[in-house]
């Protein structure tokens, strides 16, 4: 995998790798050894890890990230017990921000898996992440943010959106 990257990085055209673990993936004894073995097995390579259950928001794993020079990767999704809450830090020179949509309604109950994030973002809860993400770009070499909310183009509003949030001179 790692040797697979190495066209893109010579071509200074990657910017890190995204571990997504699910749910199920708590803070226990064995899975913070994974991390470990996982920074070890991407040496080299900028990682962020993407939690998705809330057990996971603490200092602790703040400070085992930053050991590991792995990457937090902040989330927006629904404020649904158990998800990851909107938190916007930095544990290494790579901050990372994943707009997923806030669609509660279908987020666990769906048929299809898109109906997860059908979500157009309102400008009020973009302009939340806009103090956040300038801060990340403060403590962090590379900020990078992806709207997950795809389904017919609503993460390209999105972007936008938040684009004229951080950047208004730009019209």
């Amino acid at each position: 995998f790692v040797e697979s990257l190495a066209p893109l990085v010579e071509a200074d055209k990657f910017a890190c790798v995204l571990a997504q673990f699910p749910s199920s993936f708590r803070p226990v004894k064995e899975n913070i050894a994974y991390l470990g073995q996982l920074r070890d097995g991407l040496a080299g390579l900028p990682v962020v890890v993407e939690f998705r259950h809330a057990d996971w928001v603490r200092e602790e794993t703040f400070d085992l990230l930053r050991r590991l020079d792995l990457g937090y990767c902040c989330v927006d999704e629904p404020r649904l017990r158990g998800l990851m809450p909107p938190v916007g830090i930095a544990t290494s020179s790579t901050a990372y921000v994943r707009f997923h949509g806030r669609n509660a309604a279908t987020w666990w109950a769906h048929e299809e898996a898109w109906e997860r994030y059908n979500y157009t973002y309102r400008q009020e809860e973009l302009a939340g992440w806009a103090p956040k993400i300038k801060a990340l770009e403060q403590k962090a070499e590379t900020t990078l943010v992806y709207f997950n909310n795809h389904y017919v183009g609503q993460a390209v509003r999105g972007a936008r959106d938040l684009l004229q949030l951080l950047l208004p001179d730009l019209g």
